[in-house]
């Protein structure tokens, strides 16, 4: 216990929470040299790689704003474009609408004519045929008209021109007769 009691009395002036000036001093020393080493090798490394971390993001920042403004740039362009053609179809559709109402308007006008022209022609031609046959109607009947007055008068009409002149007399006779008749069909 002597020995505590005497390192205790040698210490009593030293306090063991208090390191000695000599730590103290070298210390200090290691401290400055890793201070100055710090301050010129490694923070200025730190420094550099940190300011070219920064420029590029910048530079990515940068290039997407530029980016983005060329993006919008081409949609509004694109927008333009599409409202242009959606116009211009919408022109042409509208053509197409006229052009095929013209041309539908043209094509009936052609058949009415076409109808027009066919009808006068069958016309003329049912009138021909029905001259054709009033002619051969009329020969016919006025042999059988001839024939028919021989047997009845019982002399021979060959003289020609008594013969058409009985017949013309029973053609006008026998068309009369006919116009009578029809006012009456027709009520």
């Amino acid at each position: 216990m002597k020995h505590l009691l005497l390192a205790a009395a040698a210490g009593a002036d030293h306090n063991p929470l208090l390191p000695s000036l000599a730590d103290i001093i070298w210390s200090a020393v290691c401290f400055v040299v890793l201070f100055v080493f710090f301050w010129k090798k490694i923070l200025p490394a730190v420094q550099k790689n940190l300011d070219e971390r920064s420029a590029a993001i910048e530079g990515g920042i940068k290039k997407a704003e530029i980016a983005q403004a060329e993006a919008a740039a081409a949609l509004d362009k694109y927008t333009e474009q599409l409202a242009e053609a959606r116009a211009e179809a919408a022109k042409i559709r509208d053509q197409a609408r006229q052009d095929g109402t013209k041309i539908l308007n043209e094509l009936k006008e052609q058949a009415s004519a076409e109808a027009a022209r066919i009808t006068i022609n069958a016309q003329a031609t049912i009138e021909a045929e029905r001259q054709s046959a009033l002619v051969s109607l009329r020969s016919e009947v006025g042999s059988l008209a001839i024939d028919l007055a021989s047997g009845v008068i019982g002399q021979s009409l060959a003289d020609d021109k008594n013969a058409a002149n009985l017949v013309d007399q029973f053609l006008a006779d026998l068309e009369n007769s006919e116009k009578t008749a029809k006012p009456e069909s027709v009520n």
